[in-house]
């Protein structure tokens, strides 16, 4: 599954996956740097990719994974994880 970065906005911004699905963010950007920052007492954050450039991750637990981007807080987004 993919998440494509452009316009400042994660597209799609919600995305339901099973688990064990690899979630791949692409940086479709013509200039400006992102990353993903995972939110909760489990997140983290992604280095930064620039355009062209991706990340990736895969989900292993059901849940929801709410995030944003790391220097664009207005950038959100949130993966739904199912059995």
């Amino acid at each position: 599954m993919e998440v494509g970065i452009a316009d400042y906005k994660f597209n799609p911004a919600e995305l339901k996956v099973s688990r064990g699905t690899t979630v791949k963010w692409v940086n479709n950007e013509k200039r400006t740097a992102h990353s993903v920052l995972f939110l909760g007492p489990e997140g983290f954050e992604s280095e930064r990719f620039f355009p062209g450039e991706s990340f990736s991750r895969v989900f292993d637990k059901p849940g929801s994974y709410p995030y944003r981007c790391g220097p664009h807080e207005e950038m959100k987004g949130r993966i739904e994880v199912s059995e």
